[in-house]
């Protein structure tokens, strides 16, 4: 059995998963969120990775893993097939932002998306002392970093609104994993660290 990661967004979504629902975590790394999920919520969890090594961890925590593609799409699933589909801090990661949760919403009837917040205002602080910010939620260094996109809360949720995607539930959190309570968008925006989205398509 490899190392388990419990971050403070797996909680999160756990608690938006009923027991016994089928959950696809794309980009599921070495599994360690549907592993989460197996064991407290008792869901039926497949995940899709691409890359070899944790593909190789997943399959050691016993999870079900495909080896694919996000940017090439979901063909290899059909329609409505999950109650959930989840982007754990990848949707950053994915050049065709647009169709990953169009297809996240084709083949689930629930799509949960968590990505850190590039607003938060450790994040422009940095920028304005001339440095891309290095933190818990964005902890890679410019040269060697994953992420293609750097986008913020606000711009995700206009992007939500163009597309015609209905945010159900949102969670908030700060550096250290704690909820961020706050009515104003503006500051909330500038407060939290990490976001947690629960997604169904508009009726």
């Amino acid at each position: 059995m490899t190392h388990i990661l419990n971050r403070p967004d797996f909680d999160v979504i756990a608690g938006w998963i009923e027991p016994g629902h089928k959950v696809l975590d794309l980009g599921c790394g070495d599994g360690s969120l549907l592993k989460h999920l197996i064991d407290s919520r008792g869901v039926y969890g497949w995940g899709v990775e691409i890359d070899d090594a944790n593909i190789l961890a997943a399959i050691k925590n016993g999870i079900n893993v495909i080896q694919g593609n996000l940017e090439k799409g979901l063909d290899e699933f059909a329609d409505q097939a999950f109650d959930h589909v989840v982007l754990s801090r990848t949707l950053q990661t994915v050049r065709h932002t647009e169709g990953i949760l169009r297809e996240m919403l084709r083949v689930g009837r629930e799509a949960v998306v968590s990505f850190p917040n590039f607003a938060y205002w450790k994040n422009l602080r940095s920028v304005l002392d001339g440095r891309m910010p290095v933190s818990e939620d964005l902890p890679y260094q410019w040269y060697d970093s994953p992420n293609v996109r750097f986008f913020t809360l606000l711009d995700f949720e206009s992007l939500c609104r163009q597309t015609g995607l209905l945010i159900r539930e949102r969670k908030v959190l700060d550096e250290h994993g704690q909820p961020v309570d706050n009515d104003d968008e503006r500051e909330l925006n500038f407060l939290g660290s990490l976001a947690v989205y629960r997604l169904t398509q508009q009726r």
